[in-house]
């Protein structure tokens, strides 16, 4: 077990090495010069389409709601404990490249839920889509389609499932001494009460828990800045500042270069918004809609929502203190940080937050582990693993996990692999897409 443990390590660092991320930025970049910049030009339009409702079309559930879902997977514990480690092992240059990698990935994020619509079907339980589906029937690469299919199922059970619930357990007993297995009960209990009811109920439950807990979150944020004014634009000076120049060891902190800021930025940039991995098109594939582009347009504004606001308000929040120069683990840096303004009641609000957003990190990846396996083993296989996807959460919040983060990892990177030859191949048919869209919307 041990040697299999090294393996899954050893590979889960090759695999998210240098090669990778300047895979990830490429394809945004490639793709932000072939649309010509669509992410910019159309985000007032894009945040326009959210509240919109395509009525008597196909889907399952609104866009609203499809980008609720996907934001639940994505807007978690790397919004917190992420943008601390860029910060603690990259120094406040990391920031910038975090914000790069979100720009960019907004048009990664367009493209995936471009394709996700255009070649979705309708199944048994609802529509079904995502990069499994346009790789089989757009790039008639089937067989990739099935590889990802196999990733996205087994990152499911871990980053998606099991290391949620532990970093759950974890907080709730480090803060308020509750023992592990009593928050997996509850915890698996409500998941299950979720979950068991389908798109439908995930849509409805992260519609509501979704917009709250970015708010909370955000909101206290503001306050701790608000606390913190005349510190802003020093903390805009040093994240602009040292993305290009080194910054040298200060108090606790350990210095930093700039391989290092770029490295770690784009690395937990990708990890916090998922663009390219090609698991929110699964959520965008759901959405009821008359056109592909426009839940491409909402789907893009996660990875603004995540990136842009939240990882910000995080970020500011550690550099508008001297948190990060005392050598606090990344673990303790943003709830230190919160604290240093807000007192013991900052420490709780990062707690409470960390938990809401790993349990709806958690919602999100059921269901796209769900669609992995419906394409992997039709449609029988989605009301047990359902079951089991519930009764793993308990597991997860009792036990111990190192093996599962790197596994989990390791599964990121292979989804993202094939989805991204997806998005090269298929990306004239992304460029045609978009330009009928706004040749129809001008007449």
């Amino acid at each position: 077990m041990q040697a299999i443990e090294s393996l899954v390590a050893t590979l889960s660092t090759l695999i998210w090495g240098p090669l990778m991320l300047a895979l990830l930025l490429g394809t945004g970049l490639y793709l932000t010069v072939l649309l010509k910049g669509m992410q910019f030009r159309a985000l007032p339009l894009a945040f326009k389409l959210i509240f919109h409702k395509d009525h008597h079309h196909e889907g399952d559930i609104s866009h609203f709601a499809a980008l609720m879902t996907a934001l639940a997977a994505t807007v978690g514990i790397g919004n917190i404990v992420g943008v601390a480690t860029a910060i603690t092992l990259g120094g406040p240059g990391a920031v910038f490249w975090m914000w790069i990698t979100g720009l960019l990935g907004m048009a990664t994020k367009y493209s995936e839920a471009v394709l996700a619509v255009k070649y979705r079907e309708k199944g048994p339980h609802g529509m079904r889509g995502g990069p499994m589906y346009y790789l089989a029937k757009g790039a008639g690469l089937p067989w990739l389609g099935t590889l990802f299919a196999i990733f996205t199922a087994g990152a499911a059970f871990g980053i998606g499932n099991m290391t949620q619930a532990n970093a759950v357990a974890k907080i709730f007993e480090s803060t308020f001494n509750i023992a592990p297995h009593l928050t997996g009960w509850v915890l698996m209990i409500l998941t299950g009460l979720v979950i068991l009811g389908g798109i439908r109920t995930i849509g409805k439950f992260t519609s509501l828990l979704v917009p709250l807990m970015i708010l909370a979150y955000v909101g206290t944020a503001l306050i701790v800045l608000l606390i913190n004014l005349d510190k802003i634009p020093h903390a805009f000076s040093l994240i602009f500042h040292h993305a290009f120049n080194p910054i040298s060891a200060t108090g606790g902190f350990i210095g930093a270069t700039i391989a290092a800021a770029m490295r770690y930025g784009i690395a937990r940039g990708v990890f916090s918004n998922e663009s390219g991995l090609g698991s929110a098109p699964i959520a965008a594939a759901a959405a009821r809609t008359s056109d592909p582009v426009k839940q491409a347009l909402v789907s893009m504004t996660q990875t603004f929502i995540d990136t842009l606001v939240v990882c910000t308000m995080t970020a500011l929040v550690i550099l508008t203190t001297d948190a990060w120069m005392q050598g606090i683990s990344a673990g303790e840096l943003t709830s230190v940080s919160m604290a240093a303004s807000l007192g013991e009641s900052g420490r709780i609000i990062v707690t409470l937050a960390t938990a809401l957003f790993a349990y709806s990190t958690l919602i999100g990846w059921s269901y796209y582990g769900e669609k992995a396996m419906e394409y992997l083993l039709g449609s029988r296989a989605v009301a047990p693993y359902r079951v089991i996807f519930t009764a793993a959460v308990i597991i997860g919040a009792t036990s111990s996990l190192e093996f599962v983060w790197n596994f989990s990892d390791l599964m990121n990177g292979m989804m993202a692999i094939p989805n991204l030859i997806g998005l090269l191949l298929l990306s004239p048919i992304i460029k045609l897409e978009t330009k009928r869209y706004f040749s129809e919307l001008k007449k």
